[in-house]
């Protein structure tokens, strides 16, 4: 769907789920996302994005390198959907990579492509991304890519509890060009 120098970017089939889940239900790439899950937690994954895909136009498109086909992560175009947050409308541009592609500029290559694709493809005023602040690598790239940090649209995530380290969020914004 989306070709860039080193990566594709491609809808979901029902065999990317459980190659997916292996290379990214590790402790390290789960470490701000939950922790590592059981495998139900991500069954029927490859169907919800492609649901996503026939209602948006978009998802968080699979991303394997083109070199060897190797599945590398997903990043793509996400609404939000966090009722009560400040930027539950919008649509987010977010990645998850295995952990032996980090520090090789994929996820920037990938989440790059993504934003290019949204301005290209929707009329979509601005495009957010969010984690949590302990997520450095996550909130870095958000900064290399060109994002911008909005701290009075950062929120508590809903679906943690006071406390949580989870629950703070922070949220960069990329205006549309």
């Amino acid at each position: 769907m989306i070709e860039t120098a080193r990566l594709r970017l491609r809808g979901w089939r029902d065999e990317d789920e459980a190659e997916f889940v292996r290379v990214t239900n590790t402790p390290a790439v789960m470490a701000h996302l939950g922790g590592v899950g059981e495998p139900a937690r991500f069954a029927g994954m490859a169907a919800r994005q492609r649901k996503y895909q026939e209602a948006n136009g978009f998802c968080f498109w699979l991303v394997e390198r083109l070199a060897d086909g190797a599945l590398l992560g997903f990043c793509g175009l996400d609404p939000v959907g966090l009722p009560g947050v400040g930027v539950a409308d919008d649509v987010e541009v977010g990645w998850r990579f295995r952990a032996d592609a980090w520090g090789q500029g994929y996820a920037a290559e990938a989440a790059r492509a993504s934003l290019a694709w949204a301005w290209a493809n929707t009329r979509l005023p601005r495009v957010v991304a969010i984690t949590v602040p302990a997520n450095v690598p996550s909130w870095r790239l958000m900064e290399r890519i060109g994002m911008q940090r909005r701290p009075d649209l950062d929120f508590d995530h809903p679906e943690f509890g006071e406390g949580h380290p989870l629950r703070a969020h922070i949220t960069f914004v990329a205006e549309r060009p």
